[in-house]
């Protein structure tokens, strides 16, 4: 409905669809319609006052959608025909059903998404999983507007911490609790060697031996990696989380002198200190170190490298980095220094940051106790917490409460998270996430679950109805559900997840308001009121799994 106001628009201004979409509103108050076109902009190209200009249009526009096109001042003011809005909607989803929502907009196009990242050696903790969740969500909806997507894991894999965690295994590691617990046996041993002085020379040449190829100590390297990354792998099958890549910085160890050479030959580099950097200063980014004056390159040469590898070898229409906000200006950098080297699809290079995680207290949420938090353990207590609020309502298998629980203590975690915009910093609580009241996961799946449950008692089978008199809450909730695919489009031209939760709760709201104030099962009009409630649980579900969010049929 939008698009066709929005073509007949173009049509008559002139204006591109692009204009057309920025000045296109949503009136405050349905007496005014269901879009308003202001004309004030009008005004100087057409010379005319702006409220003649919109009796002019107005005129001009004929759509068998609209009951009526009413001008108010320099306003035009659309009313959509409900009717034949109710019937293209329902009609639209019912057939569509998994795919309502999708669009080929990126057809032939790939989005390159580097995600998660965590550190091998070291514990996946809740700061990872922020780059996890939205980078999830974010391909998720990249790929529902029609892109291929390659969600790359590129994980932390190089650099001197490594040489210490090496050496201190040499020194104090057991091999049984490597096998045992690799990645918390690993980390106990980077503790005690980041407190050993030492052991900061030890690394140094350790690592140096890692670089240089050294047969024991690139062995002992590769059997950590692969521990950490099966690890890492339990973690994310829990999550429900996948990739097509699995890559690292160690990827690119060798293969960074075409970089240095290109940036020597194009002058871009200088020597600062006997350190080579590209001098960003006149564009505001200071200056970006390439080489230390050991000969050592750094994470801005590996990224750069790899970058110019991802263009090549995916073909990508775009490259994301959804990386914490802290990265900024390492982002803004590299992505320089690849335009100043005169790559134009630098251009189409992003930095989708987020904010941090903090704790209840406001305070940053990095250690308990002195500390670290393990991603495993919150996701064990939150579903242990949600068995609990499961017993309150029914009893049910333990195999069924497990499945529940742990899908219940998902959709909070991932819901809590992506209701949010993913630049602010949030409050991680568990207790409110798992709220089955209110703006949260478990609320979501609830009222899924409650619209299942109707159509379930209805035994309720897809069949021809007749659009009857619409009441006010059905007139709303079948507005926003026609809504959703530009919900969706919206989320993936901003980057923005946040759009598809908020949408998700919105049509939960109204779907509620409608269930308690509408008669549905043995009513006069129960064929159309079924196709609504239909319509309603598959746009709901449709939404949650964009967002990663797996519905149950049952609650």
């Amino acid at each position: 409905m939008k698009e066709n106001i929005i073509l007949s628009l173009v049509k008559v201004t002139n204006l591109t669809k692009e204009e057309v979409e920025k000045l296109l509103e949503i009136p405050p108050g349905s007496e005014l319609g269901d879009f308003a076109f202001p004309c004030f902009s009008l005004a100087q190209t057409l010379k005319k006052n702006p409220n003649k200009i919109a009796q002019e249009l107005a005129q001009k526009i004929k759509l068998k959608e609209l009951d009526k096109v009413e001008v108010k001042g320099p306003y035009i003011n659309f009313f959509l025909n409900k009717s034949s809005l109710a019937e293209n909607t329902l009609n639209e989803i019912l057939k569509q059903k998994d795919k309502y929502g999708y669009s080929t907009e990126g057809k032939r196009k790939t989005v390159v998404i580097d995600m998660s990242s965590p550190n091998i050696a070291k514990p996946f903790g809740i700061g990872h999983l922020r780059s996890t969740i939205i980078g999830n969500a974010l391909g998720n909806i990249a790929k529902s507007n029609g892109h291929k997507v390659i969600k790359l894991n590129y994980l932390g894999d190089w650099g001197t911490p490594f040489g210490k965690v090496i050496a201190g295994y040499k020194k104090w590691g057991d091999a049984k609790k490597l096998e045992k617990e690799p990645i918390k046996h690993l980390y106990e041993i980077y503790v005690q060697a980041s407190q050993d002085e030492g052991m900061e020379e030890l690394g140094r040449q350790t690592f140096r031996k890692l670089e240089e190829g050294d047969k024991e100590t690139l062995a002992i390297w590769k059997k950590f990696r692969q521990l950490s990354i099966m690890e890492f792998n339990k973690l994310y099958e829990k999550l429900g989380i996948s990739f097509n890549v699995t890559s690292g910085e160690s990827e690119y160890n060798n293969k960074m002198q075409p970089t240095l050479d290109e940036l020597k030959e194009k002058n871009l580099l200088v020597e600062d200190q006997g350190a080579k950097v590209v001098n960003l200063e006149k564009y505001n980014l200071g200056v970006c170190l390439i080489q230390k004056s050991d000969g050592a390159t750094l994470y801005a040469t590996r990224d750069i490298t790899a970058a110019i590898d991802r263009h090549k070898k995916y073909h990508a229409s775009q490259l994301l980095y959804e990386v914490g906000q802290e990265q900024k200006l390492h982002f803004k950098q590299f992505f320089k220094v690849l335009e100043l080297m005169g790559h134009e699809w630098a251009k189409n290079c992003a930095h989708v940051d987020h904010g941090l995680y903090l704790a209840p207290d406001g305070k940053k949420f990095a250690t308990r106790k002195g500390k670290t938090i393990f991603m495993e353990d919150i996701i064990d207590e939150t579903k242990e917490l949600a068995k609990q609020e499961i017993a309150k309502r029914e009893k049910l298998s333990q195999k069924e409460l497990e499945h529940r629980a742990l899908k219940i203590a998902l959709a909070a975690i991932f819901y809590g998270d992506l209701k949010n915009h993913r630049s602010a910093d949030i409050i991680f609580d568990v207790n409110r996430f798992l709220s089955f009241e209110g703006n949260t996961g478990p609320y979501l799946l609830y009222t899924y679950a409650r619209a299942k449950s109707i159509l379930r008692k209805a035994k309720y089978k897809k069949t021809k109805f007749k659009i009857p008199e619409l009441s006010p809450e059905e007139k709303q909730l079948i507005l926003q559900l026609s809504k959703f695919p530009e919900e969706v489009a919206k989320a993936y031209k901003d980057l923005a997840p946040n759009i598809i939760a908020n949408y998700a709760y919105q049509i939960a709201q109204q779907f509620n308001e409608f269930y308690h104030k509408i008669k549905i099962l043995n009513s006069e009009n129960e064929k159309f009121g079924l196709a609504l409630v239909s319509a309603f649980s598959q746009t709901l579900k449709n939404s949650l799994n964009l967002l990663g969010i797996e519905v149950l049929e049952q609650m």
